[in-house]
């Protein structure tokens, strides 16, 4: 395994008028979960975007899995990663059994294969088998987010990229999201890219935050010392908002 489980160097993005990511150099520490934190457009989802390859940096260099993205190994190299975002993009004219497995048909797997990985993760993300045969829009919200987390999760992959994929739930069915991410961070070595708006959510779940805003990385380290030893105002407003202080 490599040391990183993405790594970009002195990568600069410019979209339309607007800098999107401006000179930025980061390193994942491979086995662990990474929250990168901020506002609206600060660059968090285009920096994932970046690490899948859906995106291509107009300077700079980015490494994912330990292999540079090129045209010729973006295939591969994406049956490797997990990807779910805030939308779920589950298929709507499919049963949610037919969701699930679509990575690991494309990939050939044998029905055995699929069937048996899926009774994994329906067990992982506490989904009850009844879930299979039914279509996105039968499921609420939670069950959604969830079934979207086991797509992600078929080829069991060695990286897993969420973006803001807990933002639209309600504040009972994240905890219990939340649970099952930490129970399955528990079971399994994958290394993990976490977009999200919300300080508690990024404490909670990663070990390591990188703080966004406009573009530009204004700390990243470890959960606790980011928060002991904010770099700046920015970190420091936000870092308040994570520990419940008034300092």
């Amino acid at each position: 395994m490599s040391e990183y489980a993405a790594e970009l160097k002195n990568v600069r993005l410019q979209r339309g008028d607007v800098i999107a990511l401006d000179d930025v150099s980061l390193a994942f520490p491979s086995g662990h979960t990474t929250a990168i934190l901020g506002s609206s457009g600060s660059g968090k989802s285009t920096l994932i975007q970046l690490v899948i390859g859906l995106l291509s940096p107009d300077s700079g260099s980015i490494t994912t899995l330990g292999e540079t993205l090129r045209r010729d190994n973006l295939r591969a190299l994406r049956q490797r990663i997990g990807y779910a975002i805030q939308e779920v993009a589950l298929l709507p004219h499919m049963k949610i059994r037919e969701n699930i497995m679509l990575p690991a048909i494309l990939s050939d797997w044998s029905d055995e294969a699929r069937n048996a990985r899926v009774a994994e993760l329906l067990e992982l993300m506490r989904l009850p088998d009844s879930v299979l045969d039914r279509f996105p829009h039968e499921l609420s919200g939670g069950q959604q987010q969830r079934a979207g987390l086991c797509r992600a999760l078929m080829l069991r992959p060695d990286l897993l990229l969420l973006d803001e994929p807990f933002s639209g739930l309600d504040t009972m069915t994240r905890r219990s999201i939340h649970k099952q991410f930490l129970a399955m961070r528990q079971s399994m070595t994958i290394s993990t890219i976490l977009v999200t708006h919300d300080p508690e959510e990024a404490i909670r779940l990663a070990e390591f935050i990188v703080i966004m805003r406009s573009g530009r990385v204004q700390q990243f380290g470890p959960v606790d010392e980011v928060i002991e030893q904010p770099a700046n105002n920015y970190v420091r407003e936000l870092c308040t908002g994570i520990t419940g202080t008034d300092e």
